[in-house]
């Protein structure tokens, strides 16, 4: 190891070659289509300025971000690739975009009318993509916008529409007759305005079949190890591994406490681990008393509350643990969607709170 990782209490590793694998995999379940990159939120915390060149090098030419401040911050690193803005344009940012060859997802009427307005000043067509809306309530077109813009499409004149882009809300259940009324209302909206290729699937619809297959897919949380398809079998390779080194061992009498407020009693003489994560290095305190890390095959309970910097394991029954050895927090055993499920949440919240106190080392 480095001095500096040697010195961390944490180590957070991203597997690049597992994420470009991933990447490949998802083509296939496309059925060969095109599939783009969504790098918003560092990559879903796994480092953007790391998987965008990597992911280009291993062929992606599509990436999606949410905010133009993460698009420009991408562009040195991606000169050719197409990046699009998912949350569209705020008023003022259009120069921006077309300074860069940034690509906004347009949402709005107004939006829509800004970048024709800029498009005119420049005297010629501009990228974008159109979203609409259909059944999320988020982002989009609702259905009077593209009456709208079907009744007068000279509203389009000067806009390159690279994709017309819809979103489904329950695309991880695959009964949910919600996924094939959005695709038909997508698809009914798309014959009312000029044609142009679609994309519908993000991580969970690509594994839904042919009615959701499009010319493009973008998926998130898939590329990053996460189980899209919560429930069934992960296809998925893991990227993300956490580990944190135990700073020391304490010896807990039968009937003492352990942590804040004293939620966990030893009912046993224990052995504790401390490691030095917290809350503040984005490790859900709501595993307190309910989570685990794991060494060499074993589960170590997490026991009392989950702090700021600080949380403890029971390593009693793990008697060669000592300080200096080193825990896996999110790694075999113990992957990201189990950490979500045991902390109540999703993998995307668990992966995207990942603090920047740890130091970080991609492999591949």
């Amino acid at each position: 190891m480095s001095g500096a990782v040697a010195s961390a209490a944490a180590i957070l590793e991203i597997d690049l070659a597992a994420i470009a694998a991933n990447w490949r995999a998802l083509g296939v379940a496309h059925g060969g289509r095109p599939v783009a990159a969504v790098l918003k939120a560092d990559a879903y915390g796994t480092g953007a300025e790391r998987v965008a060149p990597y992911l280009h090098a291993a062929g992606c030419r599509h990436f999606f971000v949410a905010h133009l401040d993460e698009a420009l911050a991408l562009r040195p690193l991606l000169p050719e690739a197409m990046i699009a803005v998912l949350n569209g344009l705020l008023p003022g940012s259009e120069a921006a975009y077309q300074a860069a060859g940034i690509d906004p997802v347009l949402c709005s009427l107004d939006e829509i009318a800004c970048w024709q307005a800029l498009a005119r000043r420049c005297g010629r067509a501009l990228p974008a993509l159109l979203q609409i809306d259909t059944g999320i309530n988020r982002r989009g077109l609702g259905v009077a916008d593209v009456a709208t813009l079907a009744a007068d499409p000279a509203q389009l004149d000067g806009i390159a529409l690279r994709y017309t882009m819809t979103h489904l809300a329950s695309a991880d259940e695959p009964g949910n007759p919600e996924n094939t009324a959005q695709a038909a209302r997508f698809h009914a909206a798309r014959g009312l305005l000029p044609a142009a290729p679609c994309s519908i699937a993000a991580s969970a619809a690509i594994m839904l079949g042919d009615t959701f297959r499009s010319d493009l897919a973008r998926p998130g949380l898939a590329l990053y190890g996460g189980n899209p398809m919560p429930g069934q079998p992960n296809a998925m390779c893991p990227v993300v591994r956490l580990r944190a080194q135990v700073l020391q061992v304490r010896e807990v009498a039968p009937g003492s406490g352990v942590g804040y407020n004293v939620t966990w009693r030893a009912e046993r003489p224990s052995r504790i681990a401390v490691v030095g994560v917290g809350y503040a290095d984005g490790y859900p305190r709501t595993l307190s008393n309910r989570g685990y890390a794991c060494v060499d095959g074993a589960s170590l309970p997490l026991v009392g509350r989950v702090s700021m910097d600080l949380t403890t394991f029971d390593v009693t029954d793990q008697p060669q643990i000592q300080p200096g050895h080193w825990l896996d927090l999110i790694g075999p055993g113990c992957d990201v969607d189990q950490v979500a499920e045991r902390a109540g949440t999703i993998p995307y919240d668990v992966l995207t709170r990942l603090g920047r106190r740890y130091a970080r080392v991609w492999t591949g």
